[in-house]
């Protein structure tokens, strides 16, 4: 049997535990008419997204030196995103390929298609030149 959450015009609330092809009772409060109200539900568990591409392992080292099972859970994480963005096109993101991910491009990743960075000073190679033997 449904659990039923009633309201009167006056606006009292109440719940009720009856078959649906019983008429509804009268507000135990006031006595009035009742009507059914929308009843809100909880939900058990948690939802968790899983990660993009960019915070997977990229490295031999970070799938803990290709442990069998941990690289079947990432491939299963993956799997899971691709699916989801397949569902939901707009939490896609950049699918460039990724060209560097270590040293200076940790924080941001040098995609195909980003203009050069700059290089740090004293990177440039031009050490020996301009010497005269």
């Amino acid at each position: 049997m449904p659990i039923y959450e009633l309201a009167c015009d006056a606006g009292h609330r109440s719940e009720t535990l009856q078959a649906s092809t019983d008429p509804l009772p009268a507000c135990p409060a006031c006595g009035a008419a009742t009507r059914k109200l929308p009843s809100g539900f909880g939900v058990g568990g948690t939802a968790s997204v899983p990660p993009p591409a960019e915070r997977m392992p990229q490295t031999w080292k970070g799938t803990h030196r290709g442990d069998r099972d941990y690289v079947t859970h990432l491939r299963r994480v993956a799997d899971a995103r691709r699916d989801l963005e397949a569902r939901n096109p707009e939490l896609a993101g950049d699918h460039r390929p990724v060209l560097a991910h270590e040293g200076r491009f940790e924080g941001s990743p040098l995609r195909a298609g980003d203009p050069a960075p700059p290089r740090p000073a004293g990177a440039d190679g031009a050490a020996g030149e301009g010497s005269a033997t």
